[in-house]
């Protein structure tokens, strides 16, 4: 059965500066930074800040990330690292294999007890603090009490229970139970609350997070790697049984780096390095010809050229090579771009919805399940080990364009992101689609054992796909999510900006800094 409605978004357009990410109120949050003189830096670290209130589900203060940051009065262009990181006193052993699979076209076997996904166990390092605030204080103008000041004001209200959050407490409730402070602060009687049916507003009290939040504000940053809130969290982990300790807390850091770079469809690419999506999305493009048409033959070779490329990620990439889980992945992205040109695309994460599902009770912190990226086997180029990055799939993408103008892109999904970033760039620089109708043109995915094709593709597509790989034919609907969930801001030659969201995202928005009140 077909859907019988189609959802939509309507292209922003601006001057002073745009913000585009998962939640409005994260956007208006970050536009109104820019709205007062503030520049891309500040803007996107305030947002993702908010993000992690709102939305909470997809990323927080006990996840990580990746950004890249392009200077417009200069062209520079840097990438940063913080990323989640295995305890230093890790012991694969406690992963033991079982008997089965876990699902995903990784084949890869199932770990006792789901020990790497959910549970104490499957909690890595947080880098978010150590990331924003690093960026915060290199590239941005205002304070790291002032970036929290949104963040603490939401918290304050507490999280807003509509439709949609009923629907993200719902997906997740027999997992949240297995915790009992997130079932405390998340559900009611084991269930997600229900939403009211007086047009009054239901918020739920999120503990002990605003206090976390306005200590941040007070103590620093560094309060969360070698301060009370570190002490804290290593607290909470003892309690639960887990390896981390003050130690892994206090060495770890975030790392600078530069973006890889591709001149590809008239545009330079700017990506993240590392254990990023970003080589494999330059992989993908390098396979992509010069096709001025989005048409069936278009979408079978770009169907082959991101299989192609996950074939080579899969097999080399990872901690040990030589130089991640059951569910999509629940990730945020934020585009920013300000009235001078500076551009920001970040990309932070929990990894799956709700992370381990596990919440602090002494810093009311949703943590991360960084460990589900890691390849259970051993002996490969992604394994578990002590205090090893894994193999992450967030993709940050910054793109120069012709004549002078700038893309900030990225997305959330998991091991949809690259596919959905290899499409929309083709769209926009092979098939000059503006950012409205690229991000409302239907897609395929082609990270997992089926390719998955949105039905509205061109007629012929799945047939010619379907001669090399096993297909399916879907709506995009807003749950199962089928294709990933991109965010987008573009900085024209002439100044002008245009910003664009996924346009079946109820949440969504690309706020110009002239509709936010300062």
């Amino acid at each position: 059965m077909t859907s019988t409605w189609t959802p939509g978004k309507v292209m922003a357009q601006g001057a002073g500066g745009m913000v585009a990410a998962q939640h409005k109120v994260a956007a208006q949050a970050g536009a109104a930074v820019l709205a007062r003189g503030g520049n891309a830096m500040d803007a996107a670290v305030t947002t993702a800040l908010v993000l992690s209130v709102v939305e909470p589900w997809l990323s927080g203060i006990g996840g990580g990330g990746f950004l890249i940051w392009r200077d417009g009065a200069t062209g520079q262009a840097r990438s940063l690292d913080f990323a989640m990181r295995a305890p230093l006193g890790l012991n694969p052993q406690d992963y033991p294999l079982v008997p089965g699979k876990d699902g995903d076209w990784f084949d890869w076997p199932q770990v006792e007890g789901q020990r790497n996904l959910i549970g104490v166990h499957s909690i890595c390092v947080p880098g978010a603090i150590a990331g924003l605030s690093e960026a915060l204080a290199t590239h941005g103008t205002i304070s790291w009490a002032e970036a929290l000041d949104p963040a603490i004001a939401e918290a304050d209200k507490g999280l807003m229970v509509d439709w949609f959050t009923n629907l993200c407490l719902s997906i997740d409730a027999p997992n949240l139970l297995t915790d009992p402070v997130s079932a405390a602060m998340l559900l009611r009687d084991g269930r997600a609350p229900a939403v009211g049916g007086t047009g009054a507003e239901v918020r739920l009290p999120l503990g002990a997070k605003p206090a976390t939040l306005r200590r941040l504000a007070l103590a620093g940053a560094a309060d969360f790697y070698t301060g009370q809130i570190a002490r804290d969290l290593i607290a909470d982990m003892a309690d639960l049984g887990g390896r981390m300790t003050l130690e892994d807390l206090a060495v770890y850091r975030p790392s600078w780096g530069v973006p890889l770079e591709l001149d590809w469809a008239g545009a330079r690419i700017l990506a993240m390095p590392g254990l990023s999506g970003g080589p494999a999305l330059l992989d993908a493009l390098g396979r992509i010809g010069a096709n001025d048409r989005a048409d069936a033959r278009h979408h079978a070779q770009v169907a082959d050229a991101i299989r192609a490329a996950y074939a080579t990620r899969l097999n080399t990439a990872g901690h040990a090579a030589s130089r991640a889980g059951i569910d999509p992945g629940c990730t945020t992205h934020v585009s920013v771009i300000d009235r001078h040109g500076n551009a920001v695309s970040l990309t932070n994460t929990l990894l799956s919805r709700f992370g381990s599902k596990v919440t602090g009770a002494r810093t009311g912190m949703l943590l991360n399940n960084g460990m589900m990226w890691f390849d259970p086997r051993p002996g490969q180029p992604n394994s578990m080990a002590p205090g090893a990055q894994p193999l992450a799939n967030m993709c940050p993408v910054v793109a120069e364009l012709s004549q002078g103008g700038t893309l900030a892109i990225g997305a959330a999904g998991g091991r949809q992101i690259m596919p959905a970033l290899v499409q929309l760039l083709a769209y926009r620089l092979l098939h000059r689609m503006d950012l409205g109708q690229a991000l409302s043109h239907p897609r395929l995915d082609a990270s997992g054992p089926r390719i998955v094709l949105d039905r509205r593709l061109p007629d012929g597509t799945a047939g010619l796909i379907g001669r090399a790989h096993d297909v399916e034919l879907v709506d995009d609907l807003l749950y199962p999510v089928q294709f990933a969930i991109p965010s987008a801001v573009e900085r024209r030659p002439d100044g002008t900006l245009h910003g664009m969201v996924h346009p079946n995202h109820p949440w969504s928005a690309a706020v110009p800094a002239e509709e936010a009140t300062p």
